[in-house]
């Protein structure tokens, strides 16, 4: 058989299941990935139809200079500190590589981000998962016992939505003596971020994406920012040329439209709230969200949320269900527009009766 072939450790590896995506033209309200529910700046448009032709004859920048640049103006960071990838998710792929050998160790609170443990198994590197403390709080203590070459944070959790205080993080970051790296794809939904850590502490890395807040999920591109030292490090792991020359140009204009993008931020945490209250006045139990979801546990018997998410997608709402243990209970809601609300709703009223 063709799989005897492949590395044994990638044959018993479980691959990363993304959430759902509709067939072209079916008709849902699709609040299962958590993309930004606006569209893009007007200038990302206008920046990717200016780009000329010869601009796909070459190759592009391979370190993304135009967007560093830019993103070092916004974020105050200084370009060198900077590495683009191909989504945050290449991003992620590019640190695992730099800073795990194989038979390392990987560490992380759990439940989290189901692409982290694929990452390390791709590594050959082994996992340790450390439960969240009371209240989705910061296991600190076991996080440093684990003696990792590596720990990985989502702030804000996914799929939790719950935010770890920045003063909490630099603590880890001192009493650990590998690699943090904050996973912050949802961070600007939130109320703080970590990037003065990176400027403080040479093992704090910073992860972004710009499929979320700058509503780019179809484009591809992420960034990390880090101290130049570890830029330079990763830099060698890339690909030659992860990022494209639409994707440099667009994600630039995108990120340089600061007030477009704050505004469309400041529209999520509203309705955010909006969904919060109603989802809460329907009986169901709502983790405070940083993010722009919120996982909400469904009352009822066992199999509840199995059983609504199921009955919402026969209804064309598409939501997140984890058939896992301490989140089987729950289904997961990306905040949408104020009609996509009504919507989702309007729906689960209609299972009520």
């Amino acid at each position: 058989m063709a799989s005897s072939l492949v590395r044994g450790s990638i044959r018993a590896l479980d691959g990363y299941v993304p959430g759902e995506q509709p067939a072209a033209g079916a008709r849902v309200v699709k609040l299962n990935t958590n993309e930004n529910p606006y569209p893009p700046s007007p200038r990302v448009m206008e920046a990717v139809r200016a780009v000329p032709a010869h601009a796909l004859q070459r190759y592009p920048r391979p370190m993304a200079d135009e967007f560093r640049a830019a993103a070092s103006r916004v974020l105050g960071v200084a370009p060198d500190a900077l590495l683009a990838g191909n989504g945050s998710d290449d991003v992620l792929t590019i640190a695992t590589r730099t800073f795990l050998a194989p038979g390392d160790s990987l560490a992380y609170p759990e439940p989290t981000y189901s692409l982290y443990p694929v990452l390390a198994h791709l590594q050959d590197a082994r996992i340790v998962t450390v439960p969240w403390g009371e209240g989705w709080s910061l296991p600190t203590a076991a996080l440093v016992a684990t003696h990792a070459r590596a720990i990985y944070l989502a702030n804000p959790n996914a799929p939790s939505g719950t935010a770890v205080a920045v003063a909490a993080v630099e603590e880890l970051a001192r009493a650990f003596d590998g690699v943090l790296l904050v996973d912050e794809a949802y961070a600007d939904f939130g109320d703080d971020n970590c990037l003065d850590l990176t400027r403080r502490l040479p093992n704090v890395v910073v992860s972004r994406t710009m499929s979320k807040s700058y509503s780019l999920a179809g484009l591809r591109f992420g960034f990390a920012v880090a101290h130049p030292d570890l830029v330079r490090e990763m830099a060698k792991v890339k690909d030659s040329y992860n990022c494209d020359a639409i994707s440099i140009a667009a994600a630039t204009a995108a990120i340089e439209d600061q007030e477009y993008a704050r505004g469309t931020w400041a529209l999520v945490r509203a309705e955010r709230e909006r969904l919060t209250r109603a989802l809460e006045g329907l009986g169901w139990q709502v983790l405070p969200s940083h993010a722009n979801f919120v996982l909400a546990t469904v009352p009822g018997e066992r199999g509840a949320a199995a059983r609504v998410y199921a009955e919402l997608k026969a209804r064309g709402v598409l939501v997140r269900y984890f058939n896992l243990p301490g989140l089987d209970d729950k289904v997961r809601v990306t905040v949408g527009t104020p009609a996509d609300t009504d919507a989702l709703l309007a729906a689960l009223r209609q299972l009520e009766r």
